[in-house]
């Protein structure tokens, strides 16, 4: 029997058996008036911490919705540990850059200003909306931190000592992505974008005196930024992240098999 859940929310609040959910004006908006549920229909709901739950709606009012947690679909389980270092670009695609970074596991989106940045500034609300909608859609159980936006020599200022940043750069020595990544240990990890006009030159000589830093290529080609996004996630993915899980099938458990 089909699963009658039509949507999933991710909220803030505390999830167990019996808690009770309010929702704010927006998503009761979108309950009410876009998917046309009522009382007594199901949603799924997730924190990032506790889990996915089963929820009813309990009614609607004047710009809100309650819901009442019954059971746990799923346990929480743990994102990747890869944080994706970028350097903001215009509103539709660092919107596209959160939206696939989010489906693709990254655990931190962390915008960063370099030399040639632009734009200079980050809407960290409306980054962390297009990560909550990603999230909600493609059914991942954790919604990633922001970083503060800040310039790169700043965010590489307190720098874990244990955590491989790999700079995805476009000029200069690098080995391939794939062949430095069949090589990597374990452990935590970030990837880090340069901006449309790529990095300045100077900033890539300092880069690679840092100790963390292993520059990578990302081919023959240049890339769009958005671009490369994707295909060095795509790249470590494969490679050394949950998309390699031994070989065994890690889709959502209650996904009934394609005959």
């Amino acid at each position: 029997m089909a699963d009658p859940i039509k949507t999933r929310l991710y909220v803030d609040s505390p999830l167990a058996e019996g808690q009770s959910v309010g929702l704010d004006h927006e998503r009761a908006h979108f309950l009410r008036h876009v998917l046309r549920l009522d009382r007594g229909d199901p949603v799924a709901v997730f924190n990032g911490r506790d889990g996915e739950w089963r929820a009813t709606i309990d009614g609607f009012g004047k710009g809100w919705c309650s819901l009442t947690v019954a059971g746990r679909r799923r346990e929480q389980d743990s994102a990747p540990d890869l944080w994706l270092l970028f350097a903001p670009l215009k509103k539709g695609r660092i919107d596209f850059v959160a939206e696939k970074a989010t489906e693709m596991g990254v655990s931190r989106l962390w915008p960063v200003f370099t030399r040639r940045t632009d734009p200079n500034r980050v809407n960290i609300d409306r980054l962390r909306a297009n990560a909550v909608e990603a999230a909600e859609q493609c059914e991942r159980l954790s919604v990633p931190e922001m970083g503060e936006a800040l310039p790169l020599d700043r965010a590489l200022a307190g720098w874990p000592a244990d955590r491989r940043l790999y700079l995805c750069a476009e000029a200069g020595s690098a080995r391939p992505i794939a062949e430095v990544l069949r090589d990597a240990p374990a452990g935590p990890a970030a990837l880090l974008v340069g901006p449309e006009g790529g990095f300045d030159q100077s900033e890539l000589d300092e880069l690679v005196k840092l100790p963390f830093v292993v520059p990578v290529g990302l081919g023959p080609r240049i890339l769009r930024a958005d671009t490369a996004v994707v295909a060095a996630l795509a790249c470590w993915q494969s490679l050394t992240g949950d998309w390699t899980a031994g070989g065994s099938d890690r889709r959502p458990p209650f996904r009934a098999p394609i005959p």
